[in-house]
């Protein structure tokens, strides 16, 4: 049995609380706001972002960051992308160093490009980049909540501690993998929720099942090509932290960024969605970084620059269409472009 402390009381924070606890393990829930802490405790559900779950009598709820981390094994983060840095910061004041931390936030950090374990590692430099882990994969929170069948990864450059998470995890209704690719997984889990965004903009405007899966296909490419020139392996954009969160996040009646997507290709202005959620919607801000990132690594990324234009430059959905569609023909596999395609032509 492990202690474990659940910093964030959103809802996907909520779901893992109440599935670890099903797993035997002690539970802190941490809330940021102390108001909300209290209703949570009083009512043992989380109305507001997460109402198919109840939160057993015996985890613990609390405001106090202190309290949730005290005598903690494991912290997991369920914040925000953008809230990371400000969590890990309060964190450092609190933890001792041999805490093992793990982020389950999919988001790259705007500005400095940086993935959230590398955020938590600036802020907690006195614990071990080895004692931080990212977890990752198809992971709709109301599905995990009710004890849906699940898998997940979780990655860290430690494998005798990937073993060991793997096991503290899994359950009945949570299958996990161990991966060593610890950027591959987190790039996965961030750029994938464009590429959501840009499959809702093609429902919104009536569009069928071959642009779906064209833009799904394409954009798993976009992550790879990406991903790769950032660090990560090509494979990994095929497991369950690439392929398998894409696809979910594209097709899921839960997924934010998919539902934002739709509303946009219905002619609904960015900021009046934003503005209408308490839930976060990693995907705009994703956009904007995945399309920088372009420009630093010169890696072409068609769907993602045509969701940023829509996104960040008011462009119509039905002109972006226009772009991607006109553009000129190319070998589909760019990877392995120039030896492959050389053989081919010899053919």
């Amino acid at each position: 049995m492990s202690t474990i402390a659940m910093i964030g009381a959103g809802g996907w924070g909520t779901a893992m609380a109440v599935l670890l606890r099903k797993n035997g393990h002690r539970i802190r829930l941490y809330a940021r706001k102390k108001e909300f802490a209290v209703e949570l405790r009083k009512t043992r559900k989380n109305q507001k972002y997460l109402p198919s779950a109840v939160l057993a009598e015996d985890i613990k709820i609390t405001s106090d960051l202190d309290e949730a981390v005290s005598q903690a094994d494991i912290v997991m983060v369920a914040v925000p992308s953008h809230g990371m840095r400000e969590t890990s910061r309060a964190l450092a004041k609190v933890l001792t160093g041999r805490e093992i931390l793990i982020s389950m936030a999919k988001g790259l950090e705007q500005d400095t490009f940086l993935r959230m374990s590398e955020v938590i590692g600036q802020e907690l430099p006195h614990t071990p980049s080895d004692q931080i882990c990212a977890l990752s994969g198809p992971n709709i929170a109301d599905e995990v909540s009710r004890g849906i069948p699940t898998a997940t990864v979780i990655a860290t450059k430690k494998k005798s501690l990937a073993d060991d998470l793997q096991q503290v995890i899994m359950g009945p209704a949570m299958r996990v993998y161990t991966h060593h690719d610890l950027i591959g997984v987190e790039i996965g889990g961030a750029l994938k929720n464009i590429i959501a965004i840009s499959v809702g903009v093609a429902d919104g405007l009536n569009f069928g099942d071959n642009t779906r899966a064209t833009l799904i296909t394409r954009g798993l490419a976009e992550m790879a090509r990406l991903g790769f020139a950032m660090g990560g392996e090509l494979l990994t954009f095929a497991g369950l932290s690439g392929l398998g969160d894409l696809v979910c996040t594209c097709t899921s009646p839960h997924s934010r960024n998919h539902s934002a997507g739709i509303l946009i290709g219905r002619g609904e202005k960015v900021k009046n969605i934003l503005s209408g959620t308490d839930m976060v919607i990693e995907g705009v801000k994703a956009a904007k970084v995945g399309y920088q990132l372009a420009q630093k690594y010169q890696v072409e990324l068609p769907i993602t620059r045509e969701t940023y234009r829509v996104l960040y430059e008011n462009k119509k959905p039905s002109d972006a269409v226009v772009s991607l569609m006109g553009r000129e023909g190319r070998y589909e596999i760019e990877e392995s472009r120039t030896k492959r395609k050389a053989e081919w032509e010899k053919r």
